[in-house]
């Protein structure tokens, strides 16, 4: 039982570290490819112009997402020795289709693949080769097969088949399909969930010039540390001290699209958090798509409110989604009762 409690707790931290550092491209990505289409128009991509460079510059950012991701969760479980072997199974998986989900899993077994191979006794003499060529050769050819003959197939299909059931979905039913993706973009706040959402919202905008979806995304990722951040606003006796020094940063993260900001919250009071924040989220997503809002941004928050159909429409959405959110938050957490000492220290 304590072994698994270790390998959880392992694959969570090393998922957390393979985000975090994914942000860094996703982050200047979503921006210069926002900035290329508020500059450049809807068909940036077919132009010349500097408009069209920010665009391009924003596209190789979006493209290094899942290979960092996934270098980086074998980093996290493998130290350094498994950056190399983890990229590359990240590179195989967007090549191959299986894309985020693909990434996830092979940045996981390239981690334990390069964890084994330090643990194979060699000769003396070839130490000095483990790090520069041993772990990286064997490293990348144990991933590669099986990224390539064991993972690719199914996973693939499993992402082709999820937004195929999600693309029908939209079409049958939009509000079912904005409370589903609210509350995905929600549970897990940048985790596997939010992003399987999010890469749904961005395949569909690219593939099939479909940009309600990403409207919705925009309003779920928002909405949390928004409505986290009026809630402590109105009730103050509801979060600790160490808590409300956070709002600027919830606001600020809120309006960036960086629903990584409520986090800390989430996971001092889960039973009461998340369930606030996937609420307000689905209910948010839906209302964008009863709306008929569209916005053709992958990223950038309020910075890129421009592009939306109906900006107007767009904000009172997100103050909705957000006020239900901090009214859950309000009628579910109890007041706080701190330790003055406690809070100091």
């Amino acid at each position: 039982m304590d072994n698994l409690k270790i390998f959880g707790r392992d694959i969570k931290q090393a998922l957390l570290t393979g985000v975090s550092y994914m942000l860094a491209f996703v982050v200047p990505g979503g921006i210069l490819i926002a900035l290329g289409f508020a500059f450049g128009g809807i068909y940036v991509y077919e132009d010349t112009s500097f408009a069209a460079s920010l665009f391009s510059w924003g596209k190789i950012a979006f493209s290094l997402m899942v290979p960092i991701m996934a270098g980086y969760i074998a980093f996290s479980l493998a130290d350094r020795p498994g950056i190399a072997p983890g990229i590359i199974a990240g590179m195989i998986a967007e090549s191959q289709g299986s894309g985020f989900i693909g990434g996830m899993i092979g940045g996981i077994l390239a981690g334990y693949i390069v964890l084994s191979i330090k643990k194979v006794k060699i000769p003396s003499v070839l130490q000095s080769l483990m790090p520069v060529l041993i772990i990286p050769l064997f490293g990348t050819i144990f991933i590669g097969v099986i990224m390539t003959y064991i993972i690719g197939v199914p996973v693939t299909w499993l992402n082709t088949t999820m937004t195929s059931v999600l693309t029908n979905l939209s079409g049958g039913s939009l509000i079912i399909f904005g409370l589903i993706q609210g509350a995905m973009l929600a549970i897990d706040m940048g985790g596997p969930l939010n992003k399987a959402a999010y890469f749904v919202a961005i395949g569909m905008a690219t593939s099939g010039n479909d940009w309600a979806p990403m409207s919705a995304n925009f309003i779920a990722s928002m909405s949390p540390p928004m409505g986290i951040a009026i809630a402590m606003l109105i009730s103050k006796n509801k979060f600790t001290t160490l808590e409300r020094k956070g709002v600027g940063n919830c606001i600020v993260g809120g309006l960036a699209m960086i629903t990584e900001f409520a986090i800390p919250y989430a996971v001092s009071d889960p039973f009461r958090v998340i369930p606030s924040l996937m609420v307000g989220s689905a209910i948010g997503a839906a209302l964008s798509y009863a709306a008929n809002l569209t916005l053709q941004a992958p990223h950038g928050g309020v910075f890129v409110i421009l592009l939306a159909n109906k900006p107007i429409v767009w904000l009172g959405v997100l103050a909705i989604a957000s006020l239900i959110t901090a009214g859950m938050l309000i009628l579910l957490k109890p007041k706080v009762v701190e330790n003055e000492i406690e809070i100091e220290a």
